[in-house]
C-alpha cells in the first residue's frame, strides 16, 4: 500500500496487534488483595475522646514509672572525691606534667572521706576520668582482637598504630593505643580505726570479655618497654587481667567511669575512710580530670537521674495535652465528619 507521497506503508498485521497486547497484560500483576491493599487492617478514627483517653492513659503509666525510678536513682549513696590537683606537691602546682613524669618523685597521696549515709555492701569503687576521648576513631580501632584472643596470633599487630612494635621490630602483645594508654592508678581503703578494707577486683569485667574476646594462653610481651611509658604494666595472662578487659571495653563518652572493684564491707553514717592513692596516671598533659566513686546500687543500678525524669516529663506532657484537648472540645466542639470545615467549603470564592 502507498501513500500520497509515493511511500509504501506496511500494513499492520492483526496478529502483531495481539502479541503487543498480550505483552502489555503479561507485565500486569496479578490481582491480590495485598497488591491492592484490600487486606483487613485497623483504621481508628481520632475522635476527641479516644486522643483524650489515650494521652491520659500514658500520664497514668509513666509518671508512677518516673517517680519510682526518681526515688530509687535517690535511694543511691555516692562519695565523690577529685584528686588530681589536691595529690600535686606544692612545690610542683607550677609544673604538674614534670611531676608526673619525673619517677624520682613520690606518687602516694593520702585522702580522707566521710560516709554521708550508711552505704551497705557491696560498695563498688570507681574511677572517674573527665576530658578523656576513648570514643576518638583513631583510639578506638587501635587495637588487634585476633592477637589477644589467640597466643598463636602473637605476631599480628595490623590496626595497632603506632604502638605495635618495639624499636628493634619486635611485636608488642597487646599492642595499640587502648592497651598502652591503661589507667593504672591504685587505691587501697582504711577505716577510721585503721581496719583494712579489702578491694575484691574478680569478676569486675563481662563475662563474655573474658571467656570469648581475651584468650587464657595469651601473656603480655615487649609491653610498655619504649621509652614513653603510657600507663599501668601487666601481669601473666591477659584473662585474669581484669583491670586491662575493664578499660579497653572503650566509653562513649569523654566523661565516664570504669569499676575498680568492690569492698562487701557495711559502711556507717560519718565513717571515715583512709584512702590512700598511688597517683601515676598522667591526665595533666591534655587538661583532664580524675575522681575517685564510691557508690552503693538499687534495683535499678547506681544513681541515674535521666530515667525518671524522662518518664515524668513525658507523662507530664501526655496529661498536659489530655487537659488541652479536654478544653478545647468542649469549649469549640465540632461534629465529627462535617464536611462544612473543608477548606474549599469555607472559601467557596476562591475556588
Amino acid at each position: 500500500m502507498k501513500n500520497d507521497t509515493g511511500i509504501s506503508a506496511a500494513r499492520p498485521s492483526a496478529g502483531s496487534g495481539d502479541g503487543n497486547a498480550a505483552r502489555r497484560n503479561s507485565n500486569r500483576p496479578k490481582y491480590s488483595r495485598f497488591t491492592q491493599q484490600e487486606l483487613p487492617a485497623c483504621k481508628p478514627i481520632l475522635t476527641p475522646q479516644w486522643v483524650i483517653s489515650v494521652f491520659t492513659l500514658i500520664g497514668v503509666i509513666f509518671i508512677p514509672i518516673g517517680v519510682v525510678a526518681l526515688l530509687a536513682s535517690n535511694d543511691v549513696v555516692e562519695i565523690v572525691d577529685r584528686y588530681e590537683i589536691a595529690c600535686v606537691p606544692p612545690n610542683m602546682t607550677h609544673d604538674k606534667i614534670g611531676y608526673i613524669q619525673n619517677p624520682s618523685i613520690s606518687k602516694t597521696c593520702t585522702r580522707k572521706l566521710k560516709v554521708p549515709k550508711d552505704m551497705d555492701k557491696p560498695i563498688y569503687v570507681y574511677y572517674q576520668l573527665d576530658n578523656f576521648y576513648q570514643n576518638h576513631r583513631r583510639y578506638v580501632k587501635s587495637r588487634n582482637d585476633q592477637q589477644l584472643r589467640d597466643a598463636s596470633k602473637a605476631n599480628e599487630t595490623s590496626g595497632c598504630d603506632p604502638e605495635k612494635t618495639t624499636a628493634d621490630g619486635m611485636p608488642i602483645v597487646p599492642c595499640g593505643l587502648i592497651a598502652w594508654s591503661l589507667f593504672n592508678d591504685t587505691y587501697s581503703f582504711n577505716r577510721g580505726n585503721g581496719e583494712a578494707m579489702i578491694v575484691n577486683k574478680k569478676d569486675i569485667s563481662w563475662k563474655s570479655d573474658r571467656d570469648h574476646k581475651f584468650g587464657s594462653d595469651v601473656y603480655p610481651k615487649n609491653f610498655q618497654n619504649g621509652a614513653l611509658i603510657g600507663g599501668g604494666k601487666l601481669d601473666p595472662k591477659l584473662s585474669e587481667q581484669e583491670d586491662l578487659i575493664v578499660w579497653m571495653r572503650t566509653a562513649a563518652l569523654p566523661t565516664f567511669r570504669k569499676l575498680y572493684g568492690r569492698i562487701d564491707v557495711d559502711l556507717k553514717e560519718n565513717d571515715i575512710i583512709t584512702v590512700a592513692l598511688e597517683n601515676n596516671y598522667n591526665t595533666y598533659s591534655f587538661g583532664g580530670k580524675k575522681k575517685l566513686v564510691l557508690s552503693t546500687t538499687t534495683w535499678l543500678g547506681g544513681r541515674n537521674s535521666f530515667l525518671g525524669i524522662a518518664y515524668l516529663s513525658v507523662g507530664g506532657l501526655c496529661f498536659f495535652l489530655s487537659t488541652a484537648f479536654t478544653v478545647v472540645s468542649l469549649v469549640k466542639p465540632r461534629t465529627i465528619g462535617d464536611p462544612s470545615y473543608l477548606s474549599w467549603n469555607r472559601n467557596p470564592a476562591s475556588q
